[in-house]
């Protein structure tokens, strides 16, 4: 029996949102393990994705683009639905499923009627990724958990101290080499 489509949902209302832009809020009481929405939108090629986004400024990240599979990005940018306004969250209450090459949000615990739904990104990192890319990649969820990106692996916040303990000591005719590759700015 075929999957059916999750356009709208009396679950959610979108507003304005603390931690960016416009967010996706329980309308009321969301039990655990409901499937709230599916992720809608026009489905292309990566190569189609990267040459809809040429042009994009590489310091933003903003975009609607969900990597379904090697062969399948989603973007809600053309044809999406309110699933594209959930905002990444450290301390997420949802996760997005791909069951059939297609993407839906699932609830992870009990969600209280004015909450906003949020879901970790987990933005995979790249070998030729920016020396910025945590920043152009900053997180606002503000929660307590927070690692700070949207990018996944988070980086070892240890290893940070100790680049920039090297970066001291480095001489003034040594600098580090820079990417003039556009961040992926896959949202999820």
């Amino acid at each position: 029996m075929p999957i059916p489509v999750i356009r709208t949902s009396a679950w959610i209302k979108v507003r304005n949102s603390k931690i960016h832009g416009k967010g996706v809020f329980a309308a009321k009481r969301i039990p655990r393990g409901t499937r709230v929405i599916e992720y809608l939108g026009g489905r292309i090629t990566h190569a189609e994705a990267d040459a809809r986004h040429d042009d994009h400024d590489p310091n933003d990240n903003h975009t609607f683009l969900f990597i379904v599979d090697k062969k399948t990005v989603i973007d809600a940018g053309v044809g999406g639905n309110d699933a594209r306004f959930i905002n990444h969250s450290c301390d997420d209450n949802c996760e997005s499923v791909i069951q059939e090459r297609r993407v839906f949000i699932e609830t992870t615990r009990v969600i209280e009627k004015g909450e906003e739904l949020g879901y970790d990104y987990k933005i995979g990192r790249e070998k030729d990724d920016p020396p910025n890319v945590d920043e152009i990649f900053a997180c606002r969820c503000g929660s307590p958990r927070c690692r700070g990106t949207m990018l996944w692996p988070a980086k070892d916040p240890r290893k940070k101290k100790k680049a920039k303990t090297r970066a001291k000591t480095r001489t003034k005719t040594q600098s580090r080499s820079t990417s003039s590759r556009r961040a992926k700015a896959s949202r999820r």
